[in-house]
């Protein structure tokens, strides 16, 4: 698992980098402003406050992406792919539900992008370059459970992956999930039947 000193990337967004004033987004005191104070303050154009967004949320992005990307380089592309689309969709932001919740839909959307962009290449390793790739011994057996429930996952769906890690591994309700995806509560259960089917499948194929 990758591990935080590896999001050091996420801090560094194709934004205005020069030094700014961030008194509009800090009160005279000294509490800290809202994240909602913050927004309005990089809509304003101090890009420091938007900064201070991702210290304070990445890493709640970064738990999320660490469950799709294979590796720290991925992993650090995927969280500065969430928080350029959020810089970029702040306007949208209506502050119906918080700042956190926004974002973390955002880092789904965007682990799904991923899930499935990269696809065909995860359904292109065999389990034989996995336990290479470990230092697994070939005579070793039964393989080790949780590489072994990795490199099935790889071969599910993109929207089967989504659910299952969602749900099982991440431990989100169903209702959480269809809030985060966007997907009706009946589509993230058929998804996740789906999916759940597809690993048993898998997992049995490879067994024989």
């Amino acid at each position: 698992m990758p591990t935080p000193a590896s999001m050091g990337s996420c801090n560094t967004l194709p934004i205005a980098s020069q030094p700014t004033n961030i008194s509009g987004a800090m009160s005279a005191q000294t509490d800290e402003p809202t994240d909602e104070r913050l927004i309005q303050s990089t809509l304003a154009g101090d890009d420091e406050a938007f900064a201070e967004l991702v210290r304070r949320h990445k890493r709640k992005v970064f738990g999320i992406a660490a469950r799709f990307a294979p590796n720290d380089a991925e992993l650090a592309d995927i969280c500065q792919e969430i928080f350029v689309k959020a810089y970029q969709k702040l306007k949208s932001f209506r502050g119906e539900a918080p700042f956190e919740h926004w974002v973390s839909r955002i880092a789904v959307h965007s682990c799904y992008d991923f899930l499935r962009a990269t696809r065909h290449d995860r359904e292109n390793v065999s389990l034989d370059a996995i336990e290479m790739e470990i230092g697994v011994q070939p005579n070793r057996n039964p393989q080790d459970a949780s590489e072994l429930l990795q490199w099935a996952m790889g071969k599910l769906s993109a929207d089967e992956r989504l659910v299952i890690t969602l749900l099982e591994l991440e431990e989100r309700s169903v209702r959480e999930i269809a809030a985060l995806t966007g997907w009706s509560e009946s589509n993230v259960k058929v998804r996740a039947f789906r999916g759940r089917q597809a690993l048993k499948k898998i997992l049995e194929a490879h067994h024989e």
